[in-house]
């Protein structure tokens, strides 16, 4: 039987698994110091402020925490003056801040678990917590030469911690977050996508791999498949979060090889207030079905292993171990 690791390499490089990764399970996620750090709100607790200055909020009913943008809360007031509003957090830490996560690393089974950086949130998402996502979007047509800067100014801040990881954590992959899309469609057309945001992930995705990082997981839950040409380009290895809305059976046909997509179950269908066995069951079994054994991963779209309603990823993951045994004959 193949160890978790290497059940996830046979998978995403076309061998030969001898069952479905299950979700995350292969992926030790561990947490880099400046992010521990990081003032972040608790589910249903008061707002916080980050090192970014973003003000943060977590409803009880939402996967996460959410940035407050009224007037009075938005980071960027005057995109042309964004240097007046903006301190860049510094990533250099002291050794000795490092030595809980250097003993988290150190207990985990390199044969079995990819040691995995948590980096979130990604370059888009820190660009619209600064500015407001509408302000943020709209900013790509009115005001390129800031949002050029803005986004630099952010990539050079993911560089220097990614020089910290590499050199402490030395992980086998890399986890980061970068919501792109609605569930219907992606944020910004490709053109755009392709002039703002790929280059930042080359630089980005560039640094992790030509300093040992091996897979490249990339969490958007999110409609995405006009962007996957860009996905491979900057190196990303597998999708986290692919919704059901995009056409996961033709991405895999013409991309297997060069990206796995890990997700194709919608929170929105199985993680709810009324879930059961049996509509968990069903929803798993269809995505096994119409998705293959090769280049997918069967999960949730939630970009970590939990669920908002106690039970959903428990419950999931029973339901993959019940499909290897249908589908891995």
């Amino acid at each position: 039987m193949l160890t978790k690791r290497q059940n996830m390499l046979e998978t995403i490089r076309g061998g030969k698994p001898d069952r479905y990764v299950k979700g995350y399970e292969a992926l030790a996620l561990v947490m880099p110091p400046q992010r521990k750090k990081d003032p972040r709100p608790v589910k249903g607790g008061p707002n916080v402020v980050n090192s970014w200055g973003v003000t943060l909020s977590w409803p009880d009913n939402a996967p996460g925490p959410f940035p407050v943008h009224d007037a009075e809360h938005v980071v960027i007031k005057d995109i042309e003056k964004w240097r007046d509003y903006v301190k860049v957090p510094n990533v250099v830490l002291p050794e000795e801040e490092w030595r809980d996560t250097l003993q988290a690393v150190e207990q985990i089974d390199r044969n079995e678990y990819f040691v995995t950086a948590f980096v979130a949130p990604g370059v888009f998402e820190q660009a619209h917590y600064l500015l407001e996502i509408t302000n943020c979007l709209a900013s790509l047509y009115t005001n390129p030469d800031e949002m050029h800067e803005i986004i630099d100014m952010i990539t050079d801040y993911e560089v220097a911690l990614a020089e910290q990881i590499c050199k402490y954590m030395k992980p086998d992959a890399l986890f980061h977050h970068d919501d792109w899309g609605t569930q219907i469609s992606s944020f910004m057309s490709p053109a755009m996508f392709e002039e703002f945001i790929l280059p930042a992930y080359k630089r980005i995705y560039g640094y992790y791999k030509d300093h040992g990082v091996e897979i490249i997981v990339h969490h958007s839950d999110s409609y995405g498949e006009n962007l996957v040409p860009y996905m491979v380009e900057m190196g990303m290895d597998v999708w986290q979060g692919a919704l059901s809305t995009n056409n996961i059976p033709k991405i895999i046909k013409e991309y297997g090889g060069k990206l796995t997509i890990m997700g194709g179950i919608d929170n929105g269908k199985v993680d709810r207030a009324d879930w059961t066995r049996e509509a968990i069951h069903e929803e798993v079994f269809r995505a096994c079905r119409e998705y293959g054994t090769k280049y997918y991963i069967p999960c949730t779209c939630m970009g970590d292993p939990a669920s908002i309603y106690p039970g959903v990823y428990d419950a999931v993951m029973e339901e993959i171990d019940k499909a290897s045994k249908e589908f891995f004959k």
